[in-house]
């Protein structure tokens, strides 16, 4: 089982991310089902209508001004980072906390590698879906790596130079 990083601790993976290509044949009306962004728009009514958990994830190039208007249907939004130079969704997260006012969880999956953690949880991730290649518990110290930040973000909205005055 593949363990994830949410909201600062290891903890088991209990969502099936389907691939890109996935029907719903087959699939459990009781699991929770992080889908593909074309498979939410083409099945939305029968994804909603199921009894698990539903979550939607976004390629990088995909925006999520799409389903803006039904983010209330999702716990998990999943952005895909395809390569690690790749920072389009931080973007997305930002929008998702700050513009959408969004509280489910927002989950980095694909390229997501250690160095990039503090950065991406700074701008609304809240989860973490290593690369499989990646050890979990190492990158686990990226989120004491600092302990103040200068500029406002998601997760602060205050410069450093307001918090001090």
């Amino acid at each position: 089982m593949q363990r994830i990083i949410k909201n600062g601790q290891l903890v088991d993976e209990t969502w099936h991310l389907l691939p890109k290509d996935a029907t719903l044949e087959g699939v459990s009306n009781c699991d929770d089902l992080i889908v593909p962004l074309g498979l939410y728009v083409e099945h939305s009514s029968a994804l909603k209508a199921r009894d698990g958990g539903l979550g939607v994830w976004l390629e990088a190039g995909e925006e999520i001004e799409e389903i803006a208007d039904q983010l209330d249907n999702f716990q998990v939004i999943a952005l895909n980072f395809p390569a690690f130079t790749d920072g389009r969704h931080s973007s997305t997260a930002y929008m998702l906390r700050t513009r959408y006012g969004y509280k489910g969880e927002v989950r980095a999956i694909g390229d997501v590698l250690r160095d990039q953690l503090w950065a991406l949880h700074r701008v609304g991730f809240d989860a973490f879906a290593l690369r499989e290649d990646k050890d979990p518990d190492d990158a686990l110290k990226a989120f004491s790596e600092f302990n103040e930040v200068y500029q406002a973000s998601a997760d602060q909205p205050q410069p450093l130079f307001r918090r001090r005055a």
